[in-house]
C-alpha cells in the first residue's frame, strides 16, 4: 500500500442483474474488512454469502421485512445501515403528488422489478391496501432487464394508465434516461424516486440519496474502528426531496398547481 494511504476500495457492478452472483463471489474472495450494499438485491446477496464480514446497506426500504436485520434498533448479526423506511405510507405520498399533477387520475401504473425482493413484498402486502384506501387502481408493469422496459411502458399505455410511478431500484436507476424517454413517448406523467431523474422527468419524490450515502460513511468509519454492526441501529432518512420539472409538465399539457410548487424543494424551468 502506498505511503499515506490506509484504505483500498474494490468496486463490483451488478447490472445487468445476472452479474450479481459473480460480483458477490469476487468481493467475498478478497476477504474484505467491510462490504457496502446499495439496494436490497445486493444486501440480500451479500448477507447470504457471509455471516462474519460486516455489511452496511444503503437505500433498503424495509430491512426488517427483508430479513436483513432483527429490528431497526437492534440489528443483530453482521448487517446494519441506512433505510428508506418512513412511518407513513411513502407510496401514498407519491400517488398524491401524481394526482395533484393529473387531477382525476384513477389508474396509475407501477413500474416494478420482479427480481427486487423488497418490491415483491411491497406488491403483496401494501399495494392492495393502499389501492383500497385511496380509491385508485394500481397496475404493476414489470421489467427485470433493460430490454423489458419498452414492453412495460407499452403495457401501461395499453392498460389506459393515467400516470406511472417508478418504484426505483438499481435497474431503473441505471436506465433513467431510457425510462424518461419512454414516459415521454407514451405521454405518461411520472413520479420517480431519485434526483437524477429530474433531468427530463416530470416529478421526483424520495429520500435524499446523497445524504444517505454520506451518513453511511460514518457507519463504515465506526465499524473499521471496531464497532460491531449489531451495535449500530438502522437509521431512517431525515431529508426528502420534491422536484418538479416545469418543461416536462408543459410538454405533457399539465398545469402544476401552486400548492405543489410551494412544497417543491426545486422547480426546474
Amino acid at each position: 500500500m502506498d505511503r499515506g494511504k490506509n484504505l483500498v476500495i474494490e468496486y463490483r457492478f451488478s447490472q445487468p442483474s445476472d452479474r450479481l452472483a459473480a460480483s458477490v463471489a469476487d468481493l467475498i474472495a478478497l476477504s474484505p474488512e467491510l462490504l457496502i450494499a446499495p439496494g436490497p438485491q445486493a444486501a440480500v446477496a451479500l448477507k447470504s454469502a457471509t455471516t462474519t464480514i460486516p455489511i452496511v446497506f444503503v437505500s433498503v426500504a424495509d430491512p426488517v421485512k427483508l430479513g436483513l436485520v432483527q429490528s431497526l434498533s437492534r440489528p443483530g448479526g453482521n448487517v446494519t445501515g441506512l433505510s428508506t423506511m418512513v412511518p407513513d405510507d411513502f407510496l401514498a405520498k407519491r400517488l398524491e403528488i401524481l394526482r395533484e399533477l393529473v387531477p382525476g387520475a384513477s389508474k396509475i401504473a407501477l413500474l416494478v422489478n420482479p427480481a427486487n425482493p423488497m418490491q415483491r413484498i411491497y406488491l403483496a402486502e401494501d399495494v392492495p391496501r393502499i389501492s383500497r384506501e385511496l380509491g385508485v387502481a394500481l397496475m404493476p408493469v414489470e421489467a427485470a432487464t433493460a430490454d423489458e422496459l419498452d414492453a412495460a411502458f407499452a403495457s401501461a399505455a395499453a392498460g389506459h394508465a393515467d400516470a406511472i410511478i417508478d418504484f426505483g431500484d438499481t435497474l431503473t436507476y441505471v436506465q433513467a434516461p431510457r425510462i424518461i424517454a419512454l414516459a415521454a413517448k407514451y405521454r405518461l406523467p411520472a413520479n420517480y424516486l431519485f434526483r437524477h431523474y429530474a433531468d427530463g422527468g416530470l416529478s421526483v419524490y424520495g429520500a435524499d440519496a446523497r445524504d444517505l450515502f454520506r451518513r453511511a460513511a460514518s457507519y463504515v468509519d465506526k465499524i473499521l474502528k471496531g464497532t460491531k454492526p449489531s451495535d449500530l441501529p438502522v437509521e431512517r432518512p431525515t431529508k426528502f426531496e420534491l422536484l418538479i420539472n416545469m418543461k416536462t409538465a408543459k410538454a405533457l399539457g399539465l398545469t402544476v398547481p401552486p400548492s405543489l410548487l410551494i412544497r417543491a424543494d426545486e422547480v426546474i424551468e
